[in-house]
């Protein structure tokens, strides 16, 4: 599984990097960097007025914030990976 996260300046004003470290975290808490590949992406095209877009494979996802990343997380990786 590949994870973008835009680091355009948009995205990055919007968090961006807190997103990272988050993912970050997140993969290496549940031992998935044999599964997951953390890549950063400039504009991946979907702004949105807030949060970072987020591209999983092929689905991308926008409006992620520190607020709803754990549940973005459980969602589109960790179910996706069946590990829910």
């Amino acid at each position: 599984m590949i994870v973008k996260v835009c680091v355009g300046s948009s995205c990055h004003l919007k968090g961006s990097g807190e997103i990272v470290e988050l993912l970050q975290k997140a993969v290496a808490d549940y031992n998935l960097e044999d599964e997951v590949t953390l890549a950063g992406s400039f504009c991946i095209g979907k702004c949105n007025r807030q949060g970072v877009t987020l591209q999983v494979d092929d689905d991308i996802h926008v409006g992620i914030t520190t607020e709803n990343f754990k549940e973005f997380f459980n969602e589109y990786v960790l179910n996706k990976l069946g590990k829910v």
